[in-house]
């Protein structure tokens, strides 16, 4: 039985022709689904609505403006955290570099090849050892294997994704 129509005239508070009137008072005594939304239908317009208690905006404006400055507190301290982070980082890659400047115009010149030199051997041996693993690994794992790692792969990254959604949305209640 179609439901449709019936629901829509029950939920959304409009005006109906008589026809309409007719053919909805025939259905719902016929059906019980639609009789019981027209019960809770009549029982939600029928209850009072209560008023909030003494002082409510003024406790919610104070709650809300103190999750504001937490909210804030806590982008800073993000930030900051993000930006000592990347120094570390930066830091940590430049430190070769850095203790040369200190050093004599030539130490600087060797220095600055010899790490250009171990980046650039240090991303040959990576791109060798890659190619070796890409040859080699296919041969030791069977393809239904290969599809139950494409698997755990794809619902860590759905997780992940879902992690991140959830840990990026607001808190809603106040």
């Amino acid at each position: 039985m179609n439901h449709r129509p019936f629901e829509d005239w029950l939920l959304e508070d409009q005006q109906l022709t008589p026809q309409q009137e007719r053919d909805l008072q025939a259905h719902v005594r016929t059906c019980t689904s639609c009789t019981a939304v027209a019960e809770t239908n009549l029982a939600l317009h029928a209850a009072r609505l209560a008023r909030p208690a003494a002082g409510f905006t003024d406790r919610f404006r104070v709650r809300l403006e103190q999750r504001r400055r937490e909210q804030r507190w806590r982008q800073v301290i993000g930030t900051l955290l993000l930006v000592l982070g990347g120094l570390g980082l930066v830091y940590w890659l430049a430190s070769p570099i850095l203790i040369e400047v200190f050093r004599s115009p030539a130490s600087w010149l060797t220095a600055g090849v010899g790490y250009f030199l171990f980046i650039l051997t240090s991303l040959q041996v990576l791109g060798e050892v890659t190619s070796i693993l890409l040859r080699v690994v296919p041969g030791f794992i069977p393809p239904a294997g290969w599809f139950v790692l494409t698997m755990i792969t794809a619902g860590l990254g759905f997780l992940w994704t879902i992690t991140i959604k959830r840990a990026a949305r607001a808190p809603q209640g106040v």
